[in-house]
């Protein structure tokens, strides 16, 4: 499944606005070096069916391939960054999900 791009999908809450910030200014030139692409953001999305953990943000990115998400994901820079992220949010999760392949 190396070959089918990949979702991620990212429920946190923001704890520290001044942690979470310093995360988000380094976030995007790692995420653009390992080939990903931002989608979107929601501070405010609607449950139409289930329960929601907890209120907070829910974060779409993708990337062309499984590959390349983990090696985002191993990335030393990365996981450096990541400790604001750490100290600024409560994470509920970050799940990967893979596309579909391509129709032949």
């Amino acid at each position: 499944m190396s070959d089918v791009p990949v979702y991620m999908v990212v429920n946190l809450h923001v704890t520290n606005a001044d942690e979470y910030r310093k995360y988000e200014k380094g976030f995007f030139p790692i995420l653009k070096k390992h080939g990903g692409s931002f989608l979107t953001f929601d501070d405010n999305p609607i449950t139409l069916e289930g329960t929601i953990p907890r209120e907070g943000r829910i974060i779409i990115f993708t990337f062309p391939s499984e590959d390349a998400a983990n090696q985002w994901w191993a990335d030393a820079d990365y996981q450096q960054l990541s400790e604001f992220r750490r100290a600024g949010t409560q994470m509920e999760f970050l799940t990967m999900v893979h596309g579909l392949p391509p129709r032949g």
